[in-house]
């Protein structure tokens, strides 16, 4: 079991979506307790212990910690303006 906090960035971010969008989101963060790395996610090139997570056109930018069994969910964004 990991444990999942949410960077002040991620949490703005999910103010800033869609009720549509937001129920669509929260599954897949919460997910992330049981299991890091699920079906479909990806390592970020060029970083070291960062993931992306797929949902529709957003994406979900996480850390896993592995020593402290962590998870630190940094951004959540429409995959255009994610990684810059």
């Amino acid at each position: 079991m990991y444990e999942v906090y949410l960077e002040r960035s991620a949490e703005r971010d999910l103010k800033r979506l869609s009720a549509e969008d937001y129920y669509r989101i929260i599954p897949h963060i919460k997910a992330l307790n049981n299991n890091p790395r699920p079906l479909g996610c990806r390592k970020i090139t060029g970083s070291e212990s960062d993931w992306r997570i797929r949902v529709g056109d957003y994406r979900i930018i996480y850390e896993i910690v592995e020593k402290a069994k962590q998870v630190k969910v940094m951004k959540i964004r429409h995959r255009r303006e994610v990684y810059r």
